[in-house]
C-alpha cells in the first residue's frame, strides 16, 4: 500500500483550500489531517474520507466501498474510511464539498470519543 509523492502532492493540491491540510506517514499509507484531526486517508495512490452518519449515503449512492486492510489473522479489517468517487477528481468544488463533510465527521467522532474518554466527577 505504498503511498507515491506524486499522489500525495496532487491530493494535497486539491484540498488546499481547507486550509491547514497536512499529511502524515503512517503504517504504509498516509493520514490527511487538518487542524489535527484526521479526515482522509490516502493507501495505494488511493483517496479515502472520513464516513459518519452524515454522508454515508453520499458514498452508498457512488458505489464507494470502505477501505480494508489484510490482518494478522489474514482477515479483513474495515476502517470508517470510504474510497472517494473519481468523478470528484474532475470537479474541484464537489471534492471541497466532500472533504468538508468528511472533516465534519471526523470532528464530531473525535468529539464523542473524547466525552467517553472524560473521567466522571467524584462526588463530595
Amino acid at each position: 500500500m505504498a503511498v507515491s509523492a506524486e499522489y500525495s502532492a496532487f491530493v494535497l493540491e486539491l484540498l488546499e483550500p481547507l486550509d491547514g491540510v497536512s499529511l502524515r506517514r503512517m503504517f504504509g499509507a498516509a493520514g490527511l489531517f487538518c487542524h489535527g484531526v484526521m479526515f482522509g486517508l490516502i493507501a495505494g495512490d488511493r483517496l479515502y474520507f472520513k464516513v459518519g452518519a452524515g454522508n454515508r449515503a453520499d458514498f452508498d449512492e457512488a458505489g464507494c466501498g470502505p477501505f480494508t486492510y489484510p490482518t494478522k489473522t489474514g482477515e479483513h479489517g474495515i476502517l470508517s474510511y470510504y474510497e472517494a468517487p473519481d468523478s470528484l477528481f474532475d470537479d474541484h468544488d464537489e471534492m471541497l464539498d466532500w472533504a468538508r463533510k468528511a472533516l465534519d465527521e471526523a470532528l464530531r467522532a473525535n468529539t464523542k470519543d473524547k466525552a467517553a474518554k472524560k473521567p466522571a466527577k467524584r462526588r463530595k
